[in-house]
């Protein structure tokens, strides 16, 4: 009876299922005009898939037609923000990408013109401050006013020149959040950048001069303005960063995706290492040049404003003391007087080291042999040491001769001949070995420079070796699986034929017990009737 009714309960069960499928597919377009509904309500959808505020098992209120006819704003920032991301395709990106390069490229000429001329403006208001006008004069803070906005200026194209990189960061790695990208190492190079940029010597006296109260500056002010104006110079890095993103390296889509797979970034540093590599002479030249007159030019500004007649007098005097501070000779007939000037020599003294050892290097690499050259001249040395082999085995064996000649085959035998040779003998001996190991340390030499074409035969055996191994271990396999089949397959055999075995052995048990059964009758029957008998 119990098994009777849980087969009952099964079917009532599966009838209402049906009955409720049934009943699904006859209300989908009550339950599409409702999803609808639901669509333009997003509040009651948020709260039917949350469930906050339902019993378990309670359906979802219908939304009213209220509600459909007034979609929410937020609903429409959503729709448009998922119609954007579907139209933003790879040739999108692509554009995209290409733009903001362009961009970037155009913020870095521009920041470049502006600085440039922002240090032209302050050579300038410096010179002829020192010469045609005071300080305190109008012209003087007019070209101080306009390297003020020029330095404003240049502040706001390298924000927005990091803006750019930041955009393109973000556009790399697919996010959709720029503060992402705004990591505490970017954000402290470009705290570092701003604040390197923004030093320039501020007109000062400007508010005095409007307000019509005559100021003279002082030393210490003046002191001031040269210590402002001398690091308007950091500004060339500029420079540095528009080179990089008009070369050929960085511009090329090719040499950029072999570097991407390379795990290689293009940075000013690795573009700077390339010209170093391609144009060390020119390179060298350049920075030495510049670094000459840059610091002549701060050096005599420096001590100008002090009654040292040495340094004061004319520019070339400054520029021999630090072109004889840079090549580390330091002569002594000329010497700074001021902190700013000393600080100068010794900075140039420390680029002059670095200099130094870089034209070091570029000397011994360009006396270097090529791989072409050394191979030429190990070839010349090895016959020529052959040669030299042989002539020093050829001694040895003359040398013996001699001496075998004077003592066995010379009927008077003269001593003095016999040391000579003999002499000979081991100068002729030492000299084969001698020769003998330069042979091989040329040959260890030699060894060393392999040729491409070794490497690449070499790499193509080794190749060949490696594809038939894995052939041999695929075919290996294969037959080590076939093996597996065949002693699975002998284990299942094995598996049956153990109950056909016993099952017949127990028959064969039965029957032969049934046959001594049926003997053991016959014999007692027998020996009951010859008894009888």
């Amino acid at each position: 009876m119990l098994r009777e009714e849980g087969g009952a309960s099964q079917v009532t069960s599966h009838w209402r299922c049906t009955t409720a499928k049934v009943s699904q597919r006859s209300s989908s377009p009550a339950r599409m005009t409702t999803s609808s509904r639901t669509a333009r309500c997003p509040s009651i959808v948020r709260t039917c898939q949350g469930g906050k505020g339902l019993l378990p098992g309670a359906e979802c209120p219908v939304p009213s037609p209220s509600c459909s006819l007034q979609p929410s704003p937020k609903h429409k920032t959503d729709s448009k923000d998922d119609h954007e991301r579907k139209t933003r395709t790879i040739g999108w990106r692509l554009v995209c990408r290409r733009a903001l390069f362009l961009r970037r490229q155009r913020l870095a000429d521009c920041a470049l013109a502006v600085g440039l001329f922002g240090v032209v403006m302050m050579v300038m208001e410096t010179e002829l401050s020192w010469s045609v006008y005071s300080k305190s004069s109008i012209y003087s803070l007019t070209l101080k006013s306009i390297i003020s906005l020029s330095t404003i200026i240049l502040l706001g194209l390298i924000i927005a020149y990091h803006c750019c990189e930041v955009q393109l960061y973000v556009h790399d790695i697919g996010a959709e959040d720029w503060r992402i990208a705004m990591t505490t190492d970017r954000l402290a190079l470009i705290a570092l950048e701003l604040a390197a940029v923004a030093i320039h010597p501020y007109p000062v006296g400007l508010l005095d001069y409007f307000q019509q109260t005559k100021a003279r500056l002082s030393l210490s002010e003046t002191e001031l303005e040269i210590i402002l104006a001398l690091p308007m110079f950091l500004r060339l890095y500029l420079l540095g960063r528009a080179m990089m993103l008009h070369s050929r390296l960085f511009t090329d889509t090719a040499s950029r995706s072999i570097g991407a797979l390379n795990k290689i970034h293009f940075n000013t540093r690795f573009v700077g290492k390339t010209l170093m590599t391609t144009y060390p002479g020119t390179v060298l030249m350049i920075f030495s040049v510049s670094l000459w007159i840059v610091a002549a030019w701060g050096l005599h500004v420096c001590e100008r404003h002090h009654n040292y007649r040495d340094l004061s007098s004319n520019y070339m005097e400054a520029l021999w003391m630090v072109s004889v501070t840079f090549l580390s000779i330091g002569y002594g007939d000329v010497v700074p007087h001021t902190y700013c000037g000393r600080s100068i020599c010794l900075l140039t003294g420390i680029m002059g080291a670095g200099c130094t050892v870089l034209v070091v290097a570029v000397v011994a690499r360009k006396l270097e042999l090529t791989r072409a050259e050394k191979h030429v001249h190990n070839f010349m040395m090895d016959s020529h040491i052959t040669k030299r082999i042989k002539i020093a085995a050829a001694n040895v064996l003359r040398e013996t001769w001699l001496i075998y000649k004077h003592t066995k085959l010379s009927r008077e035998r003269d001593h003095t001949r016999v040391r000579m040779h003999q002499r000979k003998l081991l100068l002729a001996i030492h000299q084969l070995r001698r020769v003998k190991m330069e042979k091989r340390t040329l040959a260890d030499q030699g060894n060393t420079l392999v040729d491409l074409c070794k490497v690449r035969e070499m790499q193509n055996l080794v190749y060949d070796v490696l594809s038939e191994v894995q052939g041999c271990r695929g075919e290996l396999d294969m037959h080590i699986h076939s093996l597996e089949k065949h002693v699975e397959e002998l284990r299942e055999g094995f598996r049956s034929l153990m109950p056909l075995l016993s099952s017949t052995l127990s028959t064969q048990n039965s029957s032969i017990r049934h046959l001594l059964r049926e003997r053991e009758v016959k014999t007692e029957t027998a020996s009951a009737s010859g008894s009888d008998r």
